[in-house]
């Protein structure tokens, strides 16, 4: 096996063409035969630097407009031959190949073409047929071929050609190789993906190329990593580097928060919210948010939808929090709430997010669009000889948005855009609702006119039933049990108002 290999010829074509005349100018001062096409071609001619088209070496034109231009066998004759194989060094010398040793190539930008909405005609035509085979042949020749399929190993490869006069080790060489497949790999996901949307075959595929090594995952014990550009979803103003737990629950902030246009904050632990509120004003939203369960509020996760000043600012500096995300802060707001340093601030920019969500389960994967519904007092059927009124139908909703993102079972309780308190993640929907109604109590909420939202139905009439008891005056359901009746009953003789909706929002 080849260990130290001289670059003596290399070819280069390349979309993107950014840092690239450092390398062309390396190449030029080791004596290397440069062969290219196209604009990569002039773009080296204009440097003053001797380049060989490849159309002289294979003795054929680009054609099809540009769909053919590299291949030929005298391209990756010169690739693909093993320098330690005499019937390929014969094979060469008889066809007057040269051996290409370095080969520069990056990919027609098909991703981003897609992402800008271009039509079908422009986005088959960014399907790189050339260059992703000269990438798979050269890497998979690595053990003779360097191979460099990004803009963003051209420092590395400079860095080579100058401390090591353009000789390249096996390791090296392997190196450009492994994140040449993963370029080749990736690519073909994404193409695949694009096909597979109209009538999908089922098939699972993801590659995601930007990661961020996590300090841990969600225990001290486990090794944890984020596939996926976080600069791009926050802008951090303040505090160390996001945990496996703060993105799990950033995540969960990010999905309750957008369900609100009012001014809201919302307050997060272990992804249920334990306190949310919406006002006139941000101020006040936290002010009632917080009161909810200022005991459970103590480390967690903050989301606002609006943005944070001075004032409110200086309320949320009094506990003590995880991580804080708004869509902006004023400057004096950023000065008071980073006087801790390891706070965590975040502005959230406007992405666009994913609408799968998968996960690996037992032997595979699991896929499902995410819950994107959320019903409103025109999807809510009255099933009571009381009807909800026009407050209870606004409260009802508040409620139901907090249950859609609460963990099942769960009961929630609200009144005037506020949450009074949840059950949570219970096995029995009943201890959900008795769990409600003790955190209500213990935080000195007055549960007499609040609606309640349960993410599922009731089964028996025993939570209708505790509800009546503690106050509550509306209730929302899904509906769908053979028993929804004896519910019903109870709610007219307790003199309950009961809609249904039709949609469970399961949450496990």
């Amino acid at each position: 096996m080849s260990q130290s290999v001289q670059i003596k010829n290399a070819l280069i074509s390349v979309y993107y063409k950014d840092n690239l005349e450092p390398i062309i100018h390396e190449l030029n001062r080791l004596g290397v035969n440069i062969y290219s096409t196209g604009g990569t071609e002039t773009f080296i001619r204009n440097l003053g630097v001797n380049v060989i088209p490849v159309e002289d070496l294979t003795s054929y034109p680009s054609i099809l407009g540009g769909r053919v231009k590299t291949l030929h066998p005298k391209v990756f004759g010169g690739i693909l031959a093993r320098r330690s194989f005499d019937g390929d060094k014969q094979q060469l010398k008889q066809y007057e190949i040269p051996e290409i040793d370095l080969v520069i190539v990056d990919l027609y930008p098909f991703e981003e073409t897609v992402q800008s909405g271009a039509g079908a005609e422009d986005v088959i035509e960014k399907i790189d047929i050339g260059g992703i085979s000269l990438i798979r042949a050269a890497a998979k020749n690595f053990k003779d071929v360097v191979i460099v399929a990004s803009k963003d190993d051209y420092a590395g490869l400079e860095n080579i050609l100058k401390t090591q006069d353009g000789a390249t080790t096996i390791d090296q060489r392997r190196s450009f190789a492994q994140k040449a497949f993963n370029i080749s790999s990736n690519y073909d996901t994404h193409i695949f993906n694009y096909f597979n949307e109209a009538e999908p075959l089922p098939v699972f595929k993801q590659s995601i190329q930007t990661s961020q090594v996590l300090r841990y995952g969600e225990n001290p014990h486990q090794k944890g990593t984020f596939y996926g550009n976080l600069d791009a979803m926050f802008n951090k103003l303040n505090g160390k580097e996001l945990s496996y737990n703060n993105l799990v629950d950033v995540d969960a902030a990010v999905a309750l928060i957008d369900e609100f246009t009012e001014p809201t904050i919302a307050i997060l632990k272990h992804t249920n919210a334990c306190g949310i509120a919406s006002r006139s004003f941000i101020k006040e939203a936290w002010i009632d948010a917080l009161a909810c369960d200022p005991v459970s509020a103590f480390g967690g996760v903050i989301i606002a939808n609006a943005e944070i000043d001075a004032e409110t600012a200086a309320e949320i500096d009094k506990i003590f929090y995880e991580v804080l995300i708004a869509p902006a802060f004023t400057d004096e707001a950023i000065q008071i709430l980073s006087g801790k340093k390891n706070r965590i601030l975040l502005v959230r920019q406007p992405v666009e997010l994913p609408v799968k969500q998968f996960k690996t389960l037992l032997n595979g994967v699991i896929e499902q669009d995410k819950d994107a519904v959320i019903e409103g007092p025109a999807q809510m059927t009255t099933v009571t000889e009381k009807a909800p009124t026009e407050a209870e139908l606004k409260d009802l909703f508040f409620a139901n948005k907090v249950v859609k993102h609460t963990k099942s079972n769960t009961i929630v309780f609200a009144k005037n855009n506020q949450l009074m308190a949840s059950g949570v993640g219970q096995t029995s929907r009943v201890d959900s609702l008795k769990q409600a109604v003790i955190k209500a109590q213990s935080f000195g909420f007055d549960l007499k006119g609040a609606v309640m939202a349960s993410d599922a139905f009731f089964p028996f009439p025993d939570c209708a039933e505790l509800a009546a008891e503690a106050g509550i005056t509306a209730i929302l359901q899904p509906g769908g049990s053979i028993n929804d009746k004896l519910s019903v009953a109870m709610c007219n003789e307790k003199g309950l108002a009961m809609v249904t909706t039709g949609v469970r929002h399961f949450k496990h």
